[in-house]
């Protein structure tokens, strides 16, 4: 063979060995209203490109096993650009949102995503699936977070910076959502709405957010769901539950659809806590979003979801062990009777959005929920409280000693709850000034509620025989040394039917711009809300009442070598009260309660850092709230119930910190740290701790693979939190019981091995079909520690002291998960 043909047949070798070297790049570019944007340009560091299509699609080739650079940009958007390395035969989904010339501020992004990009946000579900918690999900991911509290590995509800479960607002796709109202206990919950396989983006403010986010106190949590590119499936499957999701488009890319039904199961954990019980309970939802393009600027979606919640719980016996090495006491009970929940919830949402021209974008929405709940229980205990032989040396050791006070309770409830929410909303954008600098966002919602709501509760407790009446100041009590001969009064005991209509009026405008100062990017946002409420009670008796809440927000960065950024946001926050907040303690309902007020400020900072040659960011928060007309609670496990009165003031300050990055090449992790204290004046009292106040929180996010084994993958999740007030009885002044449970302690662990992907797959085989195959072991508290949620007070007869008996939270948990993705 001649040397010029020799020399020809190498090259044409070297190129098909360099054709065959390399991966895919695909995805969806939206804009900030989730619109995708057509002719985006796509180019990498070669010159190679492509566009993206009507639909805002693309699709395109990069070299493998080296790093390029891809770059995003369009004439009415910030420019894109990241590094990236991909593996040969790999497929990457990036769906960038391209910013306008105004980018949100005050805002944590939860992110996933293997490379940090400026000026977008991008969540890899995989984050939020993958990392370990009892309740896994987005909320489960929040409490790994600064400034985000919860002590109930059961519950999906959370506390930030002081406020309560209450106060904080969610979105999906633009949509405002609400929880059940009855829900007492963390295991009674089930499911949370968030479907974290449908996921694609979080946004997480935990104070000082924008006008166009809604009237809450504390916090908002955003969540946009993926715009399908092609058709997918999952199935995950465990000891605790199981979900399947799909997601496909159509041939002509107009109609997209995804969905999930999802079954748990929290048996393994309520099993095996302290309280032996027969527990059946049955958590199952299912979840649509389906989008149809009907034009290029015209496109319409539909939010679905079907919840249904059964708790049938049958408690037997618990046995508590407290006190000190020098005073051991237990608590021993034994039960009858079960109590019958049952929590059905039906929501859509309806949203069209129109782009009128280049510069102005109208949407609207319309949705509905439905909450049917009905709470019966009838359970009767009876329960010794005893003293254990602390002698070590003793043949006595950890047996009974002696018996302080026995007794008896029973609790009776009828309650059910009907609620109805209806919500119209017309939302606009509108862009002007010299490359659309200049933004406008403004919006107008009316929302009416129909709530019936019948309560019907009460508690008998007795002692040695004696009938224990209510520590009221009208009920001198002194048995048994002093008979009373009035007739019988419950411990506690609520009735109450409330038939209450509230229509709602809420309108906000925004205005957002970027710009420069010399040689520094800054950033304006300021607007203003109005919120009117009328409240019907069924006694004909009405209250309107109409409340302003300013809020403002600017950043600069600097135009200096480190990488830093400037937040200053703030403004004043009201949160006009739901049907939860009118109820009393009674149940009665109070038409008149003011809208509870808050002044934010918050001054925050990003450094943003390359260590080990791998990207980093450090933000710090410090934040200051000043609460009036504060309506007080009580916190008893995830049940709050209001004094439905103004007649509190309050504050919170604090400091979040959060280092995020590449602590391993290729995934994301973080370390959290929060400061907070947060109390109220009750009547001019005196200044105590607010029910959720907890000073110090420290967190660690971590994922970890094996370098020869990447498809063996560690998830850490660790949180530390110190004690919460732990409450006090019934009617007691909260002012008498300022103790605090213990530090909350728990460590969560997931192993995951990819059993088949698409690196590995066998093209001969039966499952060649599957994208990936992968097992996980979860094992949940670790080290086995003993949290407590609330504090059982029993009284001793003989003493006449209270005893607060800890209510410990689930022990060590095994979990066994599969996967299967097509």
């Amino acid at each position: 063979m001649k040397a010029s043909q020799i020399f020809i047949f190498l090259c044409l070798l070297y190129g098909n060995s360099l054709f065959s070297q390399t991966a895919v790049i695909t995805g969806v570019v939206l804009d900030e209203n989730e619109q995708p944007i057509p002719s985006a340009n796509i180019l990498i560091d070669n010159g190679i490109g492509t566009q993206t299509s009507q639909d805002g699609y693309y699709e395109l080739k990069v070299p493998a096993g080296v790093t390029v650079s891809v770059t995003f940009s369009h004439i009415s958007f910030s420019k894109i650009k990241f590094d990236l390395l991909l593996q040969p035969g790999e497929t990457l989904e990036f769906n960038p949102v391209m910013m306008l010339k105004v980018e949100q501020i005050s805002e944590v992004p939860v992110t996933g995503a293997r490379q940090e990009v400026q000026g977008i946000t991008v969540l890899d579900p995989e984050t939020i699936r993958n990392i370990p918690g009892a309740n896994a999900g987005v909320e489960n991911l929040l409490k790994s977070l600064p400034g985000v509290y919860s002590n109930n590995e059961l519950s999906t509800q959370y506390a930030v910076r002081g406020g309560n479960y209450d106060e904080n607002l969610v979105y999906v796709n633009g949509v405002e959502i609400y929880r059940p109202f009855l829900i007492r206990s963390g295991q009674q919950e089930g499911l949370s709405f968030v479907n974290p396989a449908l996921v694609r983006k979080v946004h997480f403010s935990a104070g000082g957010f924008q006008a166009r986010y809604g009237d809450k106190l504390s916090s908002v949590l955003d969540i946009t769901y993926r715009r399908p590119v092609e058709f997918r499936a999952s199935l995950d499957a465990g000891l605790l539950g199981s979900s399947i999701s799909a997601e496909g488009i159509s041939k002509n890319g107009k109609f997209m659809a995804l969905g999930g039904v999802r079954y748990r199961d929290n048996s393994l954990f309520v099993e095996a806590k302290q309280t032996e019980t027969n527990f059946h309970p049955v958590f199952a939802d299912a979840q649509a979003n389906l989008i149809y393009m009907a034009s290029p600027g015209l496109e319409v979606s539909f939010l679905g979801n079907l919840s249904l919640n059964n708790y049938n719980y049958e408690p037997l016996t618990r046995q508590t062990k407290f006190g000190t090495l020098q005073d051991p006491k237990a608590l021993m009970i034994y039960y009858r009777g079960q109590e019958k929940d049952t929590y059905r919830t039906w929501f859509g949402a309806l949203n069209t959005s129109y782009l009128v021209n280049e510069n102005y974008t109208a949407g609207f929405i319309a949705s509905a929920y439905n909450t049917r709940e009905q709470e019966y229980f009838d359970i009767v205990a009876q329960y010794r409280m005893v003293e254990v032989n602390a002698d070590i040396g003793g043949g006595n050791f950890g047996k009974v000693d002696f018996t302080e006070g026995v007794g008896g309770q029973l609790t009776h409830a009828r309650n059910k709850l009907d609620a109805l929410i209806i919500n119209f909303e017309h939302k606009g954008n509108l862009k002007f000034g010299e490359s659309g600098g200049h933004q406008i966002d403004y919006g107008l919602k009316y929302s009416h509620e129909d709530i019936r709501d019948r309560i019907q509760e009460y508690e008998i407790v007795d002692s040695a025989g004696f009938s224990v009446r209510p520590p009221l100041p009208h009920f001198v009590n002194n048995q048994p040394y002093e008979p009373f001969t009035a007739p019988l009064e419950p411990y506690n005991s609520i009735r109450a039917f409330n038939e209450t209509t509230i229509h709602r009026v809420q309108g906000f405008l925004q205005w957002s711009k970027r710009s420069h100062w010399r040689q520094h990017e800054i950033w304006f946002n300021t607007g203003i809300r109005s919120h009117s409420w009328q409240v019907e009670a069924e006694d004909h008796s009405s209250s309107t009442k109409t409340v302003i809440s300013p809020r403002a927000q600017f950043a600069i960065k600097p135009d200096w070598e480190k990488d830093m950024l400037f937040r200053l946001s703030g403004g004043v926050y009201y949160q006009p009260p739901f049907y939860r907040e009118l109820r009393s303690f009674t149940g009665e309902l109070n038409a008149e309660v003011d809208a509870q007020r808050a002044l934010h400020l918050v001054l925050g900072q990003d450094y943003s850092f390359r260590w080990m040659a791998r990207p980093f960011k450090l933000s710090t928060e410090i934040y200051y709230k000043d609460l009036s007309d504060v309506n007080p609670y009580t916190l008893e496990n995830v049940r709050i119930r209001y004094a439905a009165k103004n007649n509190a003031t309050a504050y919170a300050y604090g400091m979040d910190l959060r280092l995020n990055g590449e602590f391993v090449a290729g995934t994301e992790s973080w370390l959290s740290f929060g400061y907070l204290k947060s109390e109220e004046n009750i009547e001019n009292k005196g200044y105590i701790a607010r029910p959720t106040d907890q000073r110090l929180k420290f967190a660690i996010m971590f994922q970890d693979q094996v370098p020869k084994v990447p498809d063996l993958k560690m998830f850490l999740n660790l949180v530390y939190n110190t004690g919460l007030p732990g409450g006090s009885p019934s009617y007691s002044d909260p002012y008498l019981y300022q103790s605090r449970l213990p530090d909350y302690k728990r460590a969560d662990l997931g192993i995951s091995y990819a059993l088949q992907n698409k690196n590995t797959m066998n093209p001969h085989t039966w499952l060649r079909g599957l994208e990936e195959i992968s097992i996980g072991l979860e094992i949940f508290n670790i080290f086995d520690t003993q949290n407590s949620i609330t504090n059982s007070f029993v009284r001793d007869v003989y003493s006449k002291v209270q005893y607060a008996v800890p209510n410990y939270l689930t022990p060590r948990v095994f979990n066994v998960k599969l996967g299967i993705k097509i």
